[in-house]
C-alpha cells in the first residue's frame, strides 16, 4: 500500500471516530440536558402545589359571620366583633396589622432555624 493510500486511510478512520464521539457527546449532552429540565419542572410543580391549596372547605381563609357580626381569619386564629367596621374599612387596618404582624414572626422564626 502507498504511503498516500495509508495516509487517506487513517483520515478516514480518525474523522469516523472522531465523528462517532461527536455524536456520543450530542447525546450525552442531550440526556443531561433533558434530566436538568425535568428535575426543574418537578421542583417548580412541587412549589406551585405547594402554594395551591385543594379548595377544599378547611382552606379556609377569612369567615364573614353576619348574624352575630363577627369576622374570623382563620390563618392567625383572630376573631373580630367589628364586621361592619372592616367592611367599611377602619376595622381592616386592625387586620392586616395583625396578618403583617403573624408573617413577620414566621419569616423571623425561619431565619432563627435556618
Amino acid at each position: 500500500m502507498s504511503l498516500q493510500r495509508a495516509l487517506q486511510t487513517f483520515d478516514t478512520q480518525f474523522q469516523s471516530i472522531f465523528s462517532a464521539d461527536h455524536v456520543v457527546l450530542d447525546e450525552r449532552r442531550t440526556r443531561l440536558f433533558e434530566v436538568e429540565r425535568e428535575r426543574l419542572a418537578s421542583e417548580r410543580a412541587g412549589a406551585r402545589k405547594s402554594m395551591v391549596g385543594s379548595g377544599d372547605r378547611s382552606e379556609r381563609i377569612r369567615t364573614y359571620n353576619f348574624p352575630q357580626g363577627r369576622v374570623t381569619d382563620h390563618r392567625i386564629n383572630l376573631t373580630l366583633h367589628k364586621l361592619e367596621e372592616v367592611l367599611e374599612g377602619p376595622g381592616l387596618a386592625e387586620l392586616v396589622d395583625a396578618l403583617v404582624a403573624e408573617d413577620e414572626a414566621e419569616r423571623l422564626a425561619g431565619l432563627e432555624d435556618a
